[in-house]
């Protein structure tokens, strides 16, 4: 693969990121499209993110100055262009022949962070080697879930720390899941995973500190839902959580993000960054997102399904239609940044 990736020219008629799921489903091979668009069980989750978001309503604040609009939040001690992230998702040339490459470099042409999964198609040192140095990029970290052998995984997490990656990202919710196979293209593999890696069959809290003290980057938990987990993160001195259901992948019954968001936020009562991931869609889901006590949000599907369509441009598309929706409806409700979004958004008895 050329470290150079190509650039696809835009489809006409788009709109809105939504328009991009279609004009994906028709470009990708049934096996690529079936596994971006898998889900446990029969999707009861899935469909209950997206549920949930398109459920809850903003309350719009009338006559104030909006003229000017920011996006930019802090997060983890620094300041970063926009609140969102790209959501870690494995082997992305799967949707596109530049995978990971194009959607870091879209990421970052946008301000937007990027979360490199450990199920990368492309290096690890590669796509931290295009956006590493780019001023207006956002957060650049790294997923990773437990390995049984914990030298494999020191390992690991040192060329993650030599490459420049500024925060790794524990996933904690997906270690019992139902075996779906899948057969990989022949020039599509997880390129950072040894052939004979085994993942942790059952890690607990005391892997979590193993892991902190293994490494100077902060560390965050990916895949909390239930705020007595959320505490016992705290206690652990972890720098950060993701609340998430894995897209719907994993646990089918489990509650919506966006039911399980608030919950979260009232146990921490702001004393750690938090970020929402699971069915978020629209620059109006992001900002529900916000409102309900996220600091910024992790966006997956919606992401690839820009890539599959037109690459580098498809995904660095989809991530601007996102951010001017959700400027507009910052506006629209009479907000003035995205750091100041509160819960009155949501609900009115709030103000």
């Amino acid at each position: 693969m050329s470290t150079t990736p190509r650039l696809d020219s835009l489809p006409a008629g788009i709109r809105t990121p939504f328009d991009y799921e279609a004009l994906a489903h028709a470009r990708l091979a049934p096996e690529a499209r079936d596994y971006i668009e898998d889900h446990a069980g029969d999707g009861v989750t899935r469909r209950a993110n997206r549920a949930a978001w398109d459920a809850l309503p903003l309350w719009p604040r009338v006559l104030r100055s909006t003229e000017a609009r920011d996006l930019s939040i802090e997060l983890l001690g620094r300041r970063w262009p926009t609140p969102l992230l790209v959501a870690p998702m494995a082997l992305q040339r799967l949707a596109h022949p530049d995978g990971e490459l194009a959607t870091a470099l879209a990421a970052a042409m946008q301000g937007v962070g990027m979360v490199l999964s450990q199920q990368t198609s492309v290096a690890l040192s590669t796509v931290a080697a295009a956006v590493r140095d780019e001023p207006g990029r956002g957060p650049l970290w790294f997923q990773l879930s437990l390995l049984q052998d914990r030298g494999a995984m020191l390992e690991l997490v040192r060329r993650v720390e030599a490459a420049g990656y500024e925060a790794l990202v524990l996933t904690v919710d997906a270690t019992l899941r139902a075996p779906r196979p899948l057969a990989l293209p022949a020039d599509v593999r997880a390129v950072e995973l040894p052939a004979d890696a085994a993942f942790h069959p059952a890690p607990g809290w005391d892997d979590v500190a193993w892991l902190r003290g293994q490494t100077l980057l902060p560390l965050l938990l990916k895949g909390i839902l239930h705020p007595a987990d959320a505490r016992e993160a705290e206690r652990s001195g972890v720098a950060g959580l993701i609340v998430s259901n894995h897209g719907g992948r994993i646990l089918d019954g489990a509650p919506a993000t966006a039911a399980a968001l608030p919950r979260v936020a009232d146990a921490l009562g702001g004393r750690l960054p938090l970020l929402a991931d699971g069915g978020l869609r629209c620059g109006a889901d992001v900002l529900k997102a916000l409102a309900l006590g996220a600091n910024a949000v992790l966006l997956g599907r919606p992401v690839l399904h820009g890539l599959a369509t037109a690459g580098a441009a498809g995904a660095a598309h989809l991530l601007r239609l996102v951010q001017d929706e959700l400027a507009l409806a910052l506006g629209q409700c009479g907000v003035s940044a995205a750091a100041g979004a509160t819960a009155e958004l949501v609900d009115p008895s709030h103000a």
